[in-house]
């Protein structure tokens, strides 16, 4: 969509390991197939592996390869904790504290070689993170406008309509939300969708399948129609 440009849009789940970062690569690839060039960004990640370069996250590291950009990994994920914890835990362990200044530097820096620039929270809405505030705070500092994850499992509608309910409050655009079915039985799935649209009336951007190793370029074609409506509510 030439002359369409926006600054990035920031990606959050109704909870923890509901597909954020799958969504989130499925979106940069998405994007990208518009013609855009797109980083991706994990500004707070636990759960990192040691390797020669420092610490790594999986998950850091997908988007990066997602983005298809040369970009140093501190800026793509500017904090890095090895245990799998709550990040703001995690921090203090290490004597650190999460600092949104440290975080906003890192997006500006992303934003100057991209049209637009794809974040993915931790864990949920209302992570505490640190000093400067919790991942909506966080989110509300870079205004950007929020993707909702919904992971499909018992208790989704809930945790669906409560997240959706907190973005609306906190001023952010709530751009749409993509159903990510993360358990592969979940009874009523369709049922579950249709209730899903009642309580969130912004649009539906993909529904994921229960497809663990699917790729980026795999997810991507889930939201080949909803990625437009998606850059038409960004302008």
């Amino acid at each position: 969509m030439p002359g369409l440009r926006t600054r990035g849009l920031f990606v959050t789940g109704t909870d923890t390991g509901v597909g954020k970062t799958r969504a989130a690569a499925g979106l940069i690839v998405a994007l990208r197939r518009c013609g855009w060039r797109v980083a991706g960004m994990k500004p707070v990640a636990s759960g990192c592996e040691t390797t020669p370069g420092g610490l790594r996250n999986a998950d850091a590291l997908a988007l990066q390869a997602a983005s298809g950009l040369d970009l140093p990994y501190e800026w793509v994920n500017p904090y890095a904790f090895a245990p799998a914890i709550a990040p703001h835990i995690a921090a203090a362990e290490v004597g650190r504290s999460i600092r949104f200044a440290v975080i906003t530097e890192a997006f500006e820096r992303l934003a100057r070689k991209a049209d637009c620039t794809v974040v993915e929270g931790v864990g949920g809405w209302r992570v505490p993170l640190g000093p400067d505030g919790d991942v909506a705070a966080l989110a509300r500092r870079l205004q950007l406008p929020v993707v909702l994850v919904v992971g499909l499992r018992l208790g989704c509608l809930n945790h669906a309509a409560l997240t959706a309910d907190a973005i609306r409050r906190s001023g952010l655009a709530l751009l749409g939300w993509v159903a990510s079915a993360v358990d592969g039985n979940l009874a009523r799935l369709q049922e579950n969708l249709a209730a899903l649209a009642d309580v969130l009336p912004e649009p539906c951007l993909g529904i994921l399948p229960h497809q663990p190793l699917a790729d980026a370029d795999d997810i991507a074609s889930e939201f080949a129609q909803g990625v437009l409506g998606c850059l038409r509510r960004m302008a």
